[in-house]
Parts: structure tokens; sequence; C-alpha cells
């Protein structure tokens, strides 16, 4: 059975409280509830209005630092709510890792809205990308498992999922043609590296009402990030995603090619590894059939 990452350290209610009141004493006072684990995190509600994110496991302290770095100047004048942090925490009360405070943005996870109403959230998805994926500097943080990098390094373990999990033709077609296209000879640009339904808020209608988990923050080939397009939509929605980050940014076949790929490799990755995660598994199945359809 394929399973999400275990813990390192279970995050628990009175870690959270001690942290807070060694270094945001004012804060210490709020309700505090658990909100859930992601592979790499533990939310916890603060009040009525932040949240607290720890990581779970220490290969995603390094993550946490560099978001803690770079995403509250990068976040700055988005149209788009997002989880930059809005206090930072360090190691303390026993705790070996950086941890943050956010604002709560208000809504549910698109992980748990089909996807045939994730509609309304394509172009201001697709606004959100291309005002998010400026040119990165040359200290920008590059991915340690290859996000915003060339798909051919990618190859053999994607072939391999796709082979386990018995995929259509057309998708081992479609990751061909993906590894095949020309690689991005532009300059490196911001990618939010791990944009799929889970690390998105939608209002009840469906609409975008946020963007969160940073974690993977890096810089590369914007493909990374436009993988979305699969990720969140059915064929209506993908047409006015992609439709919109065109109207914005012009972008060549080659580059929506490697985006459809980085959607087979991430949606393979997550239909392997999620059978402890329904609503994960299924996401990933989704997307793979999207990929096929295309």
């Amino acid at each position: 059975m394929a399973l999400m990452p275990v813990a390192e350290i279970d995050v628990m209610p009175s870690l959270v409280v001690s942290l807070l009141e060694q270094q945001h004493p004012d804060l210490a006072g709020l309700p505090l509830r658990f909100a859930g684990n992601g592979w790499d995190n533990a939310i916890f509600r603060l009040g009525a209005d932040l949240l607290v994110r720890l990581p779970r496991r220490a290969v995603a302290d390094p993550l946490m630092v560099e978001e803690q770095r770079w995403l509250p100047g990068l976040t700055a004048g988005l149209e788009v709510p997002t989880s930059s942090p809005v206090r930072l925490g360090k190691p303390g009360a026993g705790y070996p890792w950086h941890w943050s405070v956010s604002r709560w943005i208000a809504g549910g996870s698109g992980l748990t809205a089909p996807r045939a109403l994730r509609g309304p959230a394509a172009a201001p998805l697709a606004r959100f990308l291309v005002s998010f994926q400026g040119p990165a500097p040359a200290n920008a943080p590059v991915s340690p498992v290859g996000r915003g990098g060339p798909l051919a390094a990618r190859n053999e373990i994607v072939r391999e999922r796709l082979a386990s999990l018995a995929g259509d033709p057309a998708l081992s077609a479609a990751w061909a043609r993906a590894v095949a296209a020309p690689a991005w000879a532009g300059v490196p640009l911001w990618l939010h590296g791990d944009l799929h339904p889970a690390n998105a808020v939608l209002t009840p209608e469906g609409g975008l009402a946020g963007v969160v988990d940073f974690g993977d923050l890096c810089s590369g080939d914007p493909a990374t990030d436009l993988a979305a397009g699969w990720l969140f939509f059915d064929a209506a929605g993908r047409s006015a995603f992609r439709s919109e980050a065109e109207r914005l940014r012009p972008t060549d076949e080659a580059t929506w090619d490697r985006a459809r790929g980085w959607a087979v490799s991430i949606g393979s990755a997550v239909a392997a590894s999620s059978d402890d995660a329904p609503d994960l598994r299924t996401l990933g199945r989704e997307t793979l059939a999207e990929a096929c359809a295309d």
C-alpha cells in the first residue's frame, strides 16, 4: 500500500501553544484547534483570522525558511489572498524547525469541490499565476525535487508509475511528447511549485478565494505551474484557464506540452502514493484522465 509520508514529529496543540507563548505571546491566548495535515506540514486554526503551519518532517524545514524569506515580498499587491506569513516562528520549546502564522482564508478546499464546479476559478487562477510568475533572481530557491526543471530528469520514474497504474497508451504518448518538447529557454520565473486543488481555497460558487501552501516555492520553467490546467479543471475550465493565461502572456505550444507533462508527473505521483487519502488519489486519477482527454 502506498501511503503519505509519516510524520517525524506529531505536532500537538500543547506544543503550538508553547511556541506561541515563547515567541508571540500576544497570540497565545487565542483559541487553537487542529485543522489538518498535509504531506509536509500540520495546520492549526488560531482564533478567527489566523492559522499556524508547522513542519511535521525535517525535509520541510528548509522549504519553510525559503517561504518566510521570499513570500511576503512576492505576494504583496496580488489581488488573490495567499498564505504568506504574517508572523515568523523559529525553533523553540523542544521543536527543531521553523514555522509560520498566516491569515486564515475563508472558503473550502478546492480538493473537495467537484472538478466540473471549479470552472469559475479558471480565469482568476490564470491571472494569479501570470502575476506571480515574475523573473526570479539568481539566488532564488531551486526545487530539491526538480520542480521547474527538465522533465527528462523524471522520465524513468514517471514511466514506472504509469506502468504500475496501467495507464491509457494515450497517457504514455502525452508524456513522451512532453519530454521531447524543447526546454524552457527564458529566464527562470517564480513558481508556486505545487499548484493543485488542495492548495487553493474556493468560494461556495467555485471562485478563487485564495492560494495557499507555498512550501515548494522555487524558480524555473513556468510549465510546472501551468499544469494546474489539468490538475484543477475539466476541458471547459482548462480552456478558460489557458485563454486567460494566453491573453496576459502569450505562451508557445512547447510550454503547454511540458505543462501537460508536469500534470502527468504530479498526477501519477499523487495517484500512486495516496492509498490512505482518497481525495488525493481521486485527484491523481482524474488528472491523468484529463491529460489523456487532450
